[in-house]
């Protein structure tokens, strides 16, 4: 007998859809239930890869340590890697399937997914209590319902019933959860239960009256009104946030623990991916982590962080094109800080050999680093380990570039002293290994020598525990849910599907 489920919609995307479904999972297991989360179809360049070597997205990654279960690939089959506004790189169960173009995908291919999508989420009701579907954008994207394989296609197809999630900060909300409804089919409508108003401020007794006409006009209750809370955001899906300089905690106020803070300034080059790698080191008292496109913003920074990203020429160009590429070329001439990240580590080398991510051929690098880079068309993905600045170290690599180092120092070595990953000269590091900067005693080591370097009398905080920090977060939103959302009646959606007899709202889904 399968498990119950329940499939987190939003009125539009950044709705809070991911924190939600991860609050709900972080509030199901605590009373005991074995939930796991799923997304259908994820499109994003923040991935991550599981202990068999699949990527999948991060925001399913986190959602599964909310459930304090492993990640695997069933939760996310489907995930777009975007290679410029027209393409993306479609990755299905974990491996890189092919390129293909927004039109070629929505015009047939998705639908094709739709089986496998099933599958996968009956495989996961068959072996847990309750798993809890994240949706894309908004369920109401009239232009691509044919197709739809993570909304209302997955809702239907599974009998799922729906929570439509809307961010109240924006404004407009009552709008956007009338109109989501209103442009469904009816067999759609059948299935959405109701909404939950997400980042409130103030007074709720004033929304309630709001509320209650929304009932009235749908015929559909609100299932809770999540105050707006700081700090609360786990890794993005799409795009950059401010709040990521302090997506762990508030950490831009928290107080050194030596004399001064050390700057941080992240290159945010095009395609920018896995910029959680910095997660950590925002999570530093005394660190504050900016990200710039300017060469005069470098001048400040103790550190420069070149981080990962989908299209390596295209972010050298970029680079470039800004002044930032001459710049980060006399930072290493001088001895000042550098770390490159995958993308970014394979930027700064002698040169790069694309004929699959660009196909650019021959492409000059920065030449801080002794490396040549040549893309391979099979990817690497890996949960490696090894040891750095007398420290354990553990990463995933996500990457199509083989890096050859024919000089320096080798940054990540097993325990024998043998090479594993990247490659160091001076206060230049690179490296592929993503989530490195996760690992306690490498960052307070690494964070150490920059700031020896820089001449900063910074001293990184003895205690600074980077998951714990994160199961910190996760505690907060299972709280949000649990205070703030009605849970006897989120169980009985869970349990027992979307009540019977919710009224049609006219006019649907145009024909």
């Amino acid at each position: 007998m399968n498990g119950g489920g329940l499939l987190v919609a939003g009125t539009t995307s950044d709705a809070g859809k991911s924190v939600v479904t991860a609050g709900i999972c972080r509030w199901l297991v605590r009373q005991g239930v074995k939930v796991a989360p799923f997304k259908a179809q994820n499109m994003s360049l923040n991935s991550f890869v599981t202990r068999e070597g699949a990527e999948i997205g991060r925001a399913q990654a986190m959602q599964a340590q909310a459930c304090w279960i492993e990640p695997t690939a069933l939760m996310n089959p489907v995930l777009l890697k975007p290679g410029g506004e027209r393409s993306s790189q479609v990755v299905l169960l974990g491996r890189p399937v092919g390129e293909m173009s927004a039109r070629g995908y929505h015009g047939g291919r998705q639908q094709r997914l739709l089986g496998t999508v099933l599958d996968c989420l009956e495989q996961l009701r068959g072996t847990y209590d309750a798993v809890i579907c994240e949706g894309a954008g908004s369920p109401a994207e009239i232009n691509l319902r044919r197709t739809d394989i993570v909304n209302m296609g997955v809702a239907r197809n599974a009998g799922l019933p729906v929570l439509v999630v809307g961010d109240i900060d924006r404004g407009g909300v009552f709008a956007s959860f009338f109109g989501t409804v209103a442009l469904l089919s009816p067999e759609d409508q059948r299935l959405v239960a109701g909404f939950l108003v997400n980042k409130f401020r103030g007074d709720v007794s004033l929304l309630e009256p709001g509320l209650e006409m929304l009932h009235g006009l749908t015929g559909r209750r609100t299932y809770g009104v999540l105050p707006f809370r700081h700090g609360l955001g786990i890794d993005e899906e799409d795009g950059l946030r401010v709040s990521l300089r302090g997506a762990v905690r508030e950490s831009a106020v928290a107080a050194p623990v030596g004399e001064d803070v050390l700057r941080v300034a992240v290159c945010a080059v095009p395609l920018m991916s896995n910029f959680t790698d910095v997660d950590a080191l925002a999570a530093e008292p005394g660190v504050v982590v900016r990200f710039v496109d300017r060469p005069e913003e470098l001048a400040d920074a103790d550190l420069v962080v070149v981080p990962g990203t989908r299209g390596t020429v295209r972010a050298l160009q970029w680079l470039r094109e800004r002044g930032l590429a001459d710049a980060l070329v006399r930072r290493a001439a001088g001895g000042r800080p550098v770390l490159g990240i995958c993308g970014g580590f394979q930027l700064l080398g002698d040169h790069i050999e694309d004929d699959v991510e660009s196909r650019r051929g021959h492409v000059d690098g920065l030449g801080i680093l002794p490396v040549r880079v040549r893309f391979a068309r099979e990817k690497t993905l890996a949960r490696p380990t090894g040891q750095a600045l007398g420290e354990r170290v553990e990463g995933y690599e996500i990457h199509h570039g083989v890096a050859e180092v024919t000089g320096g120092e080798t940054f990540f070595s097993d325990d024998r002293g043998h090479g594993l990953d990247g490659c160091r000269v001076g206060q230049s590091w690179g490296t592929h290994w993503h989530g490195s900067l996760e690992s306690d005693g490498f960052r307070r080591a690494f964070l150490r020598e920059v700031a020896a370097a820089a001449g900063r009398r910074f001293t990184p905080a003895p205690d600074t525990s980077f998951a714990a920090l994160r199961e910190e977060q996760l505690d907060r939103l299972g709280d949000l849910i649990e205070q703030h959302a009605d849970t006897d009646a989120l169980w009985r959606l869970i349990e027992s599907g979307a009540p019977q007899g919710l009224p049609f709202i006219p006019p649907g889904a145009p024909a």
